[in-house]
């Protein structure tokens, strides 16, 4: 669903719920190794409450709303410090709606099966830098050629938890990369629950998750304006839509060599 636009009065308003915090972003732990993958002060979550029913098929419009409601634009997540502003209107936006089914951990479990992931949790490593990759996983999770690829299928990498992963294991600019791939997958999972909402089922007491995930940008009359202008993977914006509670949550990351500017204000350095 790309590059829709809208002429329409605006039907959902949104407020900052301020008060809302996420573990990710308050565990030291956690904090540490943003800091290490050079994430810290550029990956940030902010939720809102909406006034209006939300259905999976007024996805872009929700989200179009939301590029264009005033309380939004003027809260906006910091990153590493500067504000990236919406300074033009936003005249359309892009939706990519985003699979989340998965309530366990067991999506990663292929990657001790097939030997990418050892006993221990350690990354299997290659001797020599013949593939272009020091390690089987980062192999796997970006080069289609690897012998490994289709350990996961398009079904499984399109979920919303790898998609969380990935994103962590690649990291910011000046990633410092672990040995192990536990801190990845712990941190995955933390951000995961913090993200999402799942409710169970009386009768069969099975969990679900109730949350709609949208991967968002928005366009201004110059083009592609939020999360930035230029594409990269590593910037991105998702939102995570509680429709039982109406509550909306933009998560987001951006990519780039502000990293710097991040380790001085907080004191630390890799």
């Amino acid at each position: 669903m790309a590059g829709v636009e809208y002429e329409f009065e605006r039907t959902y308003s949104f407020h900052p719920l301020h008060s809302k915090k996420f573990l990710f972003l308050q565990d030291k732990d956690t904090l540490r190794l943003l800091m290490k993958w050079s994430m810290l002060g550029r990956i940030s979550a902010q939720s809102y409450s909406f006034d209006q029913t939300f259905y999976p098929y007024n996805s872009e419009k929700l989200a179009m709303c939301f590029f264009t409601d005033p309380d939004v634009v003027s809260s906006l997540p910091m990153n590493a410090g500067a504000r990236v502003p919406l300074d033009k209107p936003v005249l359309s936006v892009d939706v990519e709606s985003v699979p989340c089914t998965r309530v366990s951990m067991e999506l990663f479990d292929p990657v001790y099966s097939c030997g990418i992931v050892l006993p221990t949790g350690h990354v299997a490593k290659y001797i020599h830098d013949t593939y272009g990759y020091d390690d089987k996983l980062r192999q796997m999770v970006q080069d289609e050629d690897s012998e490994h690829y289709d350990v996961f299928g398009p079904e499984e990498r399109g979920e919303f938890l790898f998609r969380l992963f990935k994103h962590l294991y690649f990291g910011g600019t000046l990633c410092q990369y672990e040995d192990s791939v536990d801190p990845y997958l712990c941190i995955a999972k933390q951000i995961y629950k913090d993200l999402i909402s799942v409710q169970k089922d009386p009768e069969t007491e099975t969990i679900s998750v109730v949350s709609t995930v949208l991967k968002v940008c928005a366009h201004d009359e110059s083009g592609p304006c939020y999360p930035g202008r230029r594409e990269e993977e590593q910037t991105f914006a998702y939102l995570v839509v509680d429709p039982i509670k109406r509550h909306v949550t933009l998560f987001q990351h951006f990519y780039g060599v502000g990293d710097l500017l991040c380790q001085k204000m907080t004191g630390n350095s890799h």
